[in-house]
């Protein structure tokens, strides 16, 4: 195992801020100039730098521990596109979002997602993890119609589909969110929903919420945030103060071996932060354990060949990071930018940077803080780094969304980017010319990151079925199969025995949940039916 306590060192101070201001384009001189905004923040780092620090992730703490699904009440199952337009907005709904969905066939629950198209998008589907609103695992299709939803009610953050030993997997980070990370572990999933693995961060720590990313080797990036005691009179705290020393560590999933484990205090001079202790919030004062002080705040770790890329939000930078010494290649942004970083490229409080090619790398760039102006944007960045320059080569910005926390940017298959809005709870899908052709909104209060993948599931479990009386002479019958996406159409079989089933009639799938009336009978039982006509299952019957 790789593990990398040494003493931070030392590199040449490079802040990018010489650089002659240039033009700004008209909707940037009605907002403000990104560059001032960061050479602000780096004097004041008081109360507007407090707000965007925290605000967003106190969702995140609650909305792990709460419980999904809930029973009673028919649900919509007609599409929820609204038409070839975008609306006049864009907006999402926010903490005032409709109540959650709920169905008939089972329990479960899901926020109202709605959609617009102007295009044909990328192929897949969504998955999110909505906060405050239903199971906080979700994936939809396009017209924002439930695919899966979570079933168990635990915390799920970074739901997405990766491969692991040369197959798709469903995984996510689960566990209890703390108020700005969190402490639990990675799972993984076949296409069945089954457990494949779950991986735990080792030597005593806690996996956070911010990254689970696997490999082609067979292995985990993750990030935990242990406390350590440390001396916080440099940014303004106690002698004896107490800190969150982010760790990176890479896991073998299998084993569970530790085979790196790197630390952000040994590596990074606290004095680069841009927050100091109890900013605007007197529980991050760093006086004790239980209120320790994040000075870097890591989100984000991304393969980079023999190196790592690794986001430290409260830092307002990017670090390359060795995988072999554990020291530091480059900074990029921040107080000590190794890096001449162009006005329209800088960004602040982000997120999910994810390296492209040896020349480009993406970030969501969350931008603005409480008291300020401005939008979120994603990011695709030029970085030359012989010449230690980085320039803009697209931005993606849509209909004023501002995420203070969370957020991702994802390249597609198809050459398009799904922009994640975080606590904005939207998701926007661009062509490569910053175009807007897609957009879902309503994704709960928030959702951490938001995806596109193409997926296909079969659960292990059965259709689930439920009966309502009609008018004496039928009955109302609902089916559903919560994560199958092969299901063409439903065939509903009644009779008096189980042994006297027949087939009563066949419908296509209408959304997540399906009904129809048929004659009233003793038993019902449905079949899910591809395509091609097969059984792909048949759930357990009921009685009447």
């Amino acid at each position: 195992m790789k593990s990398f306590q040494q003493s931070a060192e030392e590199d040449p101070d490079g802040d990018g801020d010489s650089e002659p201001k240039r033009q700004l384009r008209p909707r940037e001189r009605s907002v403000f100039s990104r560059r001032g905004f960061l050479a602000g923040a780096g004097l004041v780092g008081a109360t507007a730098v407090a707000t965007a620090s925290y605000a967003g992730h106190d969702a995140i703490s609650g909305a792990l521990t709460r419980v999904a699904g809930h029973p009673g009440g028919a649900s919509s199952s007609g599409s929820t596109l609204s038409g070839a337009a975008a609306p006049a907005s864009g907006k999402p709904p926010g903490p005032a979002a409709p109540p959650d969905r709920t169905f008939v066939s089972t329990q479960l629950t899901a926020a109202h997602v709605s959609s617009w198209a102007t295009a044909a998008t990328a192929a897949g589907l969504i998955f999110a993890g909505p906060q405050g609103h239903g199971s906080s695992g979700l994936i939809v299709d396009n017209h924002g119609e439930p695919v899966w939803m979570e079933p168990t009610g635990v915390g799920v953050t970074d739901l997405r589909v990766q491969t692991f030993e040369g197959k798709p997997v469903l995984t996510y980070w689960t566990g209890t969110g703390t108020g700005g990370h969190g402490m639990g572990s990675g799972s993984i999933l076949d296409t069945g929903y089954q457990p494949v693995a779950q991986v735990n961060a080792g030597n005593g720590l806690k996996a956070d919420l911010h990254e689970f990313t696997l490999t082609e080797a067979g292995t985990a990036l993750l990030i935990a945030y242990p406390t350590v005691p440390y001396d916080l009179r440099p940014v303004g705290g106690p002698a004896n103060g107490f800190i969150y020393d982010c760790h990176v560590q890479e896991v073998d999933v299998r084993s569970g071996a530790v085979l790196l484990d790197w630390s952000a205090v040994a590596h990074i001079d606290i004095t680069e932060t841009y927050v100091q202790p109890g900013d605007n919030n007197a529980s991050a004062d760093g006086t004790s354990e239980a209120k320790a002080f994040d000075p870097f705040h890591l989100n984000s770790v991304d393969e980079s060949g023999d190196a790592l890329l690794v986001s430290s939000r409260h830092m307002h930078a990017l670090y390359l990071v060795d995988r072999t010494a554990g020291t530091l290649r480059w900074r990029l942004g921040g107080k000590r930018s190794d890096f001449k970083v162009a006005d329209n490229a800088a960004f602040a409080w982000q997120h999910d940077a994810r390296r492209r090619s040896a020349t480009s790398l993406t970030v969501f760039d969350n931008h603005y803080s409480s008291g300020s102006t401005g939008i979120s944007r994603g990011l695709l960045l030029n970085v030359d780094e012989s010449a230690r320059t980085v320039t803009l080569q697209q931005e993606f910005s849509h209909a004023g969304h501002r995420g203070n926390a969370e957020g991702n940017v994802q390249l597609l298959g198809n050459g398009h980017y799904l922009v994640g809005w975080g606590a904005d709870p939207a998701v926007t899908e661009f062509t490569p010319d910053g175009t807007a052709l897609y957009e879902s909104i309503g994704l709960g209060n928030a959702s951490y990151r938001t995806y596109r993948c193409a997926w296909t599931g079969r659960p292990a479990t059965v259709p689930d079925i439920a009966v309502l009386p009609g008018n004496g002479s039928s009955m109302q019958v609902y089916a559903s199969w919560n994560g199958a996406t092969e299901v063409a159409s439903w065939r509903f079989l009644t009779g008096e025995t189980l042994q006297s089933l027949m087939p009563a009639g066949t419908v296509p799938r209408r959304g997540f949940e399906t009904s129809t009336a048929v004659a009233a009978a003793a038993k019902v039982a449905v079949q899910a039916l591809h395509s091609d006509g097969s059984v792909l299952a048949t759930s357990k019957a009921v009685s009447t």
